[in-house]
């Protein structure tokens, strides 16, 4: 990846793993657009970061995409990177799911229908680009189904399986396709205080880096580095374990 002079759109960009990949790239003389649901999250990332251009958008929703879309072509029309970083995760009993299904959709379409419509979306635009790169950050719980949070697993596996098959439908353009799996890091993904065990938040967001500037196409990072080549036995070893230490409450 070419890291300097790029024009960039990161999903979920206000905060956590999105903002610390932002500044990262503004550091390296790049041109940075970050969305996000929260306009204050937005407005506080920019007063951190004079440099980024903001955009509220709800990637949940198919108009949002859309518009984001439309507008970010429009505006930035050298945009040649999409880092799809936005994500939710919400602990589902499913024993006692009596939530209206919109709140359980809400995760798959951020998760999952987001960052895949906003790619083919974007791939006619991209491919006529000099060099262009399409980033999915999904989890190292793609390979290791953690039942506490079970929507949130499926749909990290899924783009895990939809990033390798666009890596080999784009082989031959001038697109490349890099898979970012972060371990637990300390953000607040799933609610504050959930992730203080997880890993520095800096210090993971410079190992990508590393990763970008060595052209890794999937990028791990200690405990996620080590499950993408787990076996099928020891990855049944680690869901057990995590699952005996992080039970959501009455299962």
């Amino acid at each position: 990846m070419n890291m300097t002079d790029n024009t960039i759109l990161i999903t979920g960009g206000a905060s956590g793993i999105g903002l610390a990949l932002a500044e990262r790239f503004l550091q390296r003389g790049n041109e940075v657009i970050i969305c996000g649901r929260r306009e204050d999250k937005l407005q506080e990332a920019k007063e951190k970061f004079p440099q980024l251009h903001i955009r509220v958008c709800d990637v949940a929703k198919e108009c949002d995409r859309k518009s984001l879309v439309v507008w970010a072509l429009h505006e930035f029309p050298k945009l040649n990177i999409l880092v799809n970083n936005a994500g939710i995760q919400q602990r589902v009993n499913l024993l006692e799911a009596t939530a209206d299904w919109n709140y359980y959709h809400q995760e798959i379409s951020a998760n999952q229908e987001a960052p895949i419509h906003l790619s083919m979306l974007l791939i006619p635009h991209l491919m006529r680009k000099k060099e262009a790169v399409i980033v999915n950050v999904t989890s190292g719980l793609a390979f290791v189904p953690p039942a506490w949070v079970p929507i949130y697993g499926a749909t990290k596996a899924a783009m895990h399986s939809f990033t390798v098959s666009l890596r080999l439908q784009v082989e031959k353009s001038n697109i490349n396709v890099v898979e970012v799996l972060p371990p637990a890091v300390n953000t607040d993904l799933g609610g504050v205080g959930l992730h203080t065990f997880g890993e520095p938040l800096d210090e993971f967001a410079d190992a990508v880096f590393e990763g970008f500037e060595n052209g890794d196409l999937e990028i791990g990072y200690r405990s996620s580095e080590k499950v993408i080549r787990a076996s099928r036995d020891e990855i049944d070893e680690i869901v057990m374990r995590n699952w005996e230490r992080l039970q959501i409450p009455k299962i």
